[in-house]
C-alpha cells in the first residue's frame, strides 16, 4: 500500500531497444525490463531473441524493424563494423529511427568513427550518445555498469533513465561525441597491459618452480597485485578458458588504442608488446579463448589442467566489456 501523499510509482513510457544480446547486452536488456522499461530485441542469434521475448520482452527480425517501434535504441555489438552493419548494413536502423529518438552505442570503437557516427546520424534527425561500457557480464545483469558517455544535452534528455537502469555510475565527459570512446580506449590500454604483465609475471613463477597456488596467494596480498592478476590468473589456476572475454577481443582493443595514438606520433610500448602477445596466442588457435589463456604463449610450463578449485577471489564483475560491445 502506498502513503495517501505518494502517488504509485508508474513505468517508464520511454520505449527501449536493445540490438546485441551476447553477454553483455542480454543483461543490460533484462536490467532495463526489470527497471520497468518496455523493451524490444534484435540479435542475429533469432533463437536468443525468442528466449528473451519469451521472459516478458519483445523480439524484431530486422534491427531496422525494432528501431522504428523505439524511442531510444542502445547498441551492444563488438566493433565498428557491426555498429555499421546495424546502423547501415541491409535491414539497419538508420533511416528507421524517428526524427528526435536517440541511438546509445555501447561497442568499443575508434573515437573518430564514433564522432563521425554523430554526424551520419544528426543528418537524419537521430540524436547520438557515445556510451561505451564496463563490468562485465555480471554487473550488466544487474544493472551496475559503469558508462563513459559524450553527447549533446539532447541525447541525454531522452536517454539519462535508459543509462541509469543499466549503470551504477554515469560519466559525462563532454557534449560531443568521441570523448567516451577516449576514455574507453585508455580503460582497455590499461586492461591489456595488465592481462599480458599478470600471464608474464605467473608463467616466470611456474617456471621457477614456484607453486602456482602458492604464487598467486603471496602477490595477491603484496604490492604487485592487481585487479587483472588476481581475477585473471584464477581461471589459469582453474585451467578454465572458458571465453568470459577472449583473446581476440583484445587483438582488437590493442589494435584501436595502438592506431588512435599513431596520428599523434604518441608511443606506447608497453600497449605495443601486449599487443604482439595476443596477437602470438591468437595465431597459434587460442583466439576464442578467454584473455588469460595469452599465459600458454610462454614455452616451457606446465600450467594447471582443469577441475581445480580456483582461489577465493574478488566477483568476476569486470570480466572485459566485449561479450557484445
Amino acid at each position: 500500500m502506498h502513503d495517501q501523499d505518494q502517488p504509485a510509482p508508474t513505468a517508464p513510457t520511454t520505449r527501449v531497444g536493445v540490438v546485441g544480446l551476447g553477454a553483455m547486452g542480454l543483461g543490460m536488456a533484462r536490467s532495463l525490463r526489470a527497471a520497468g522499461f518496455h523493451v524490444a530485441v534484435h540479435d542475429l542469434r533469432a533463437d536468443v531473441a525468442a528466449d528473451f521475448a519469451r521472459e516478458g520482452g519483445a523480439a524484431y527480425d530486422t534491427a531496422g524493424d525494432l528501431a522504428a517501434d523505439v524511442d531510444v535504441l542502445v547498441g551492444v555489438v563488438v566493433n565498428s563494423a557491426q555498429v555499421e552493419s546495424v546502423l547501415f548494413g541491409d535491414g539497419g536502423a538508420a533511416h528507421r529511427l524517428r526524427p528526435g529518438s536517440v541511438y546509445v552505442m555501447c561497442s568499443t570503437v575508434d573515437p573518430t568513427f564514433s564522432a563521425q557516427l554523430e554526424g551520419r546520424l544528426g543528418e537524419l534527425g537521430v540524436r547520438f550518445l557515445d556510451a561505451p561500457i564496463s563490468g562485465g557480464a555480471a554487473r550488466a545483469a544487474t544493472g551496475e555498469l559503469t558508462m563513459m558517455t559524450s553527447g549533446s544535452p539532447e541525447a541525454y534528455a531522452l536517454a539519462d533513465p535508459v543509462l541509469d537502469a543499466m549503470s551504477a555510475t554515469v560519466y559525462r565527459l563532454g557534449d560531443t561525441a568521441g570523448l567516451g570512446s577516449k576514455v574507453k580506449i585508455v580503460n582497455q590500454l590499461l586492461a591489456g597491459v595488465h592481462i599480458a604483465a599478470a600471464a608474464e609475471a605467473m608463467a616466470l613463477g611456474i617456471k621457477a618452480g614456484v607453486p602456482a597456488e602458492s604464487l598467486y596467494e603471496v602477490i595477491t596480498h603484496s604490492a604487485g597485485n592487481s585487479w587483472m592478476f588476481e581475477n585473471r590468473m584464477a581461471h589459469v589456476l582453474a585451467g578454465d578458458y572458458t571465453p568470459l572475454s577472449a583473446v581476440d577481443i583484445f587483438v582488437k582493443d590493442l589494435g584501436l588504442v595502438l592506431d588512435s595514438a599513431r596520428p599523434e606520433k604518441f608511443p606506447l610500448p608497453l600497449s605495443a608488446t601486449a599487443h604482439q602477445m595476443f596477437l602470438q596466442a591468437s595465431a597459434s588457435g587460442l583466439g576464442g579463448e578467454d584473455d588469460s589463456a595469452v599465459i600458454k604463449i610462454f614455452p616451457g610450463i606446465e600450467l594447471p589442467e582443469p577441475g581445480i578449485e580456483p582461489p577465493h577471489h574478488r566477483p568476476n564483475t569486470h570480466d572485459n566489456d566485449e561479450k557484445g560491445a
